[in-house]
């Protein structure tokens, strides 16, 4: 689907599933599979776009045991430092291959942690990591602007130069400037819009709130309402939404 290859835990043996639950396989032996995958296609001279999702961080958070120093079945704590063991696991074996050198790896969040609470769309569950590496290429530094999943697309391909036609609502964040740094956040109802120090929440039945978003702890603080930040809030939503409905934002 989507011009997708979907390789699964059915192209695994029982011999080489060391873990596995509801969710999938274990992390690392996803990786392992995955590290297989990429082999073919460089040996086959393709040049490959993957992505790895991974399952071990996720209730009831189990996993190998002996991999790390928290037992499986003992809390998200012992989930993430077993995916960042497999993660690390993973590009150290990567190193070893010839294709690592002209590789970018992108390490992200799926989606953040929960959002539901007292809290008016909680600014501060929805900082989530993400990690452009490719050391043989980028200098480690710290990026901090304010950005979104929906940008990694645009960078990914401005950052390789490549000359592209998109419906992208996203932007190359390395080439964004000051004034458009922008953010969406939402639940299953309220639909967020972060932009100039500003959070617009709207709400159903056409309610809506503005705040000064507290990125620390969440405790986001009413201000009086921006009518141009409003109206752009509404504006983007309306758009993807028709887009969407009608059939116009992929490409025929």
């Amino acid at each position: 689907q989507n011009g997708y290859e979907v390789t699964d835990r059915d192209a695994l043996k029982d011999s080489e599933i060391h873990y596995s639950n509801i969710w999938g396989v274990a992390d690392e032996d996803l990786f392992t599979l995955s590290l297989r995958e990429l082999d073919k296609d460089y040996k086959a001279k393709k040049p490959f776009f993957a992505q790895i999702m991974t399952v071990s961080n996720h209730r009831p958070y189990t996993y190998p045991e002996g991999r790390i120093d928290i037992p499986s079945k003992t809390g998200r704590e012992g989930a993430v430092k077993y995916t960042d063991y497999a993660i690390g696991k993973f590009i150290r074996e990567a190193k070893l291959k010839p294709w690592f050198a002209n590789t970018l790896f992108i390490i992200v969040a799926d989606h953040c942690a929960s959002s539901a609470g007292k809290v008016e769309l909680p600014v501060d569950k929805y900082h989530i990591p993400m990690i452009f590496y490719a050391p043989n290429h980028i200098k480690p530094s710290k990026f901090e602007k304010l950005t979104a999943q929906i940008d990694i697309g645009p960078t990914l391909l401005g950052y390789l130069n490549f000359s592209y036609q998109s419906k992208f609502f996203g932007q190359d964040v390395f080439k964004m400037k000051d004034n458009e740094e922008r953010a969406f956040i939402s639940t299953y109802q309220s639909l967020g819009y972060i932009k100039n120090n500003q959070l617009v929440i709207l709400d159903p039945n056409k309610k809506v709130k503005t705040f000064t978003p507290d990125f620390l702890n969440g405790n986001s603080k009413p201000i009086a309402a921006n009518p141009s930040l409003i109206d752009e809030a509404i504006a983007n939503y309306q758009l993807a939404s028709y887009l969407y409905k009608n059939n116009l934002y992929g490409f025929k």
